[in-house]
């Protein structure tokens, strides 16, 4: 297997604490290099934009019950510079860059090719950065960019509708990157059909909104441009690596058609969605990024390990357990508003929790061999000593006895 690590630099209230913004970056730039130190390899970095705790005044909050920030880090580019001066073989991804807002993919794509150009200066960096785009998972964020419906019927069809605006986005920020001289006129225009929502009722509503029955419904493009071409344009592409952030297969395979881009999956998405997206992929996967593989997909990971001295194994795993019920219920509340111990359940299933012996026990059980884990210890957790603890915990008892887990299955 292999170990990537997850830091969301998420500012919210732990036991009634909520440590400065100096305080959050400081201790991610502490947990990442001891994650350099300990072979991991890519620190995976949150995304987020505007006030988390603002938006809950406006008059339509996402997430009306979360206190504190979502994320802290609104620049991998910046971040990550930072984090190759400060480490020696960790690479650095974005977990997930936003290329709706900000100025949109056309902006997004200048940042990447002057970060990389930066970046790859030194003829002996080989480091990557891994470009995880995605849509936002919060529209308050695209709103406050124009990023929003126009008319009643984007306005009945938001959801598809907003499908569709990744879809132009991620075309243009590729191509772009891809060193292409680009117009809007190159590209397809976006419609609306019976497919593209979950039921007859859903797209009824959008009809009704639109006027009249038709097979189809024609959207105005989001970004209006004449040919361009983006600077820096001499930059060394080998240094990056996309990432979609999207569960839609038909978009997972279109975008092979300009690069090489690998697929995130959630903690939650379900075994057998795993399974058929790797056989598609394997099947239309960018020729310049070789064969397809398993590790191309990381796998989003709760970690709560207990490997404390002075502690039986069973002691460890009781602690280990109350660590992630607290984090976990508290997650569901700030979300929701009131625990729901159904999804905490549900959660933990997904996660990795006891000691050293457990946790690996549960990998192989849960994770195919070839399997890339993205591990994430920070998740409501400020103590600093005890995530790096965690880490180190966890690197130096549980890969050694998943190999030996492994050999052990396949030998018998």
């Amino acid at each position: 297997m292999k170990y990537d690590i997850f830091f969301s630099i998420s500012q919210t209230p732990v036991d009634g604490h909520t440590p400065s913004e100096a305080v959050m970056f400081q201790n991610f730039f502490d947990q990442v290099k001891v994650a350099d130190e300990l072979g991991f390899g890519v620190a995976w970095i949150a995304e987020s934009h505007l006030s988390s705790q603002v938006q809950k005044e406006t008059s339509k909050p996402v997430i009306p019950h979360w206190q504190g920030e979502v994320g802290l880090n609104v620049d991998v580019a910046q971040l990550a510079h930072k984090v190759f001066a400060q480490t020696k073989q960790i690479e650095v991804g974005s977990a997930i860059m936003n290329i709706l807002c900000n100025g949109g993919p056309i902006a997004a794509a200048e940042k990447i090719a002057c970060f990389t150009a930066l970046h790859g200066l030194d003829p002996e960096e080989k480091r990557k950065l891994h470009v995880g785009f995605a849509a936002g998972r919060f529209d308050f964020m695209n709103r406050a960019y124009g990023v929003d419906a126009r008319n009643p019927v984007e306005e009945a069809a938001w959801r598809s509708v907003k499908g569709k605006v990744f879809r132009e986005a991620a075309e243009i920020f590729l191509r772009l990157l891809n060193g292409e001289v680009l117009s809007s006129d190159q590209m397809d225009a976006p419609t609306l059909t019976r497919q593209d929502f979950r039921s007859d009722e859903d797209w009824q509503k959008v009809l009704d909104a639109h006027g009249e029955n038709t097979e189809s419904i024609d959207l105005a493009r989001r970004w209006e441009f004449e040919k361009l071409k983006i600077i820096p344009q001499d930059f060394r592409r080998e240094l990056i690596q996309f990432v979609v952030g999207s569960h839609d297969p038909a978009l997972q395979e279109k975008v092979q058609d300009w690069a090489p881009v690998q697929v995130f999956n959630l903690s939650i998405t379900s075994a057998e969605i795993i399974e058929k997206t790797h056989e598609r992929l394997a099947k239309v996967y960018h020729q310049d990024g070789g064969a397809w593989d398993r590790g191309h997909m990381p796998r989003t990971v709760f970690v709560f390990i207990n490997e404390q001295e002075g502690l039986t194994a069973e002691q460890k795993s009781e602690k280990a357990k109350e660590e992630a019920r607290a984090a976990l219920g508290a997650y569901w509340t700030a979300l929701e508003g009131t625990l729901d111990p159904s999804k905490v359940e549900k959660a933990s299933h997904n996660a990795l929790i006891g000691n050293a012996d457990e946790i690996a026990l549960q990998m192989v059980e849960r994770f195919h061999p070839d399997d890339r884990l993205m591990l994430w210890f920070d998740f409501f957790n400020h103590d600093n000593e005890r995530v790096m603890a965690n880490m180190r915990d966890f690197m130096t008892h549980v890969p050694e006895k998943v190999e030996a887990l492994i050999q052990e299955r396949q030998a018998g």
